[in-house]
C-alpha cells in the first residue's frame, strides 16, 4: 500500500475491526446471521477501494468507489441493527459506527470530486 493513501488504510483498518468484532459476535455472543452480514459489507468496502485505486479508467475508478459507498452503507444498517437489538453494546457500537460514518464521508467526497474533475455526471 501506497503510503499516504488515506483511503486505502483507513478501510482496511476498518476490515481488520471488523473481523474482530465478527469474532466477538461470533464466539461470545453467538449472533451468527447479522454478523456475516456485517463481516462481509465490512470487509469488502476495503477490497473495493483497492480496485478502485488501481482502475484502468476514471468511471470504472468511480464505480468501484460508489461500490465501496454503498458496501459501507450497508455496514452502516447492519451496526444499527445489532445495536439496536442490543448484540452490540453502546460503547463498541459508537465506536466502530463513528469509523464507518468517517469512511462514508472519505468515500463520498473522492466520488463527488473525481466527477467533478472530469465531468461527469452525478
Amino acid at each position: 500500500m501506497k503510503e499516504g493513501n488515506v483511503i486505502e488504510q483507513k478501510s482496511k483498518a476498518f476490515a481488520l475491526r471488523i473481523i474482530s468484532l465478527y469474532q466477538l459476535l461470533s464466539n461470545d455472543k453467538h449472533e451468527y446471521v447479522l454478523s456475516k452480514q456485517l463481516l462481509r459489507s465490512g470487509t469488502s468496502i476495503g477490497a473495493n477501494v483497492k480496485e478502485g485505486v488501481r482502475a484502468q479508467s476514471t468511471p470504472d475508478f468511480i464505480a468501484k468507489f460508489s461500490i465501496a459507498l454503498k458496501e459501507a452503507e450497508e455496514t452502516e444498517y447492519w451496526l444499527e441493527l445489532l445495536y439496536e437489538s442490543n448484540i452490540l453494546e453502546q460503547t463498541l457500537f459508537n465506536s466502530v459506527y463513528s469509523d464507518n460514518k468517517e469512511l462514508l464521508k472519505i468515500l463520498t467526497s473522492i466520488i463527488k470530486t473525481s466527477k467533478n474533475n472530469n465531468d461527469i455526471k452525478l
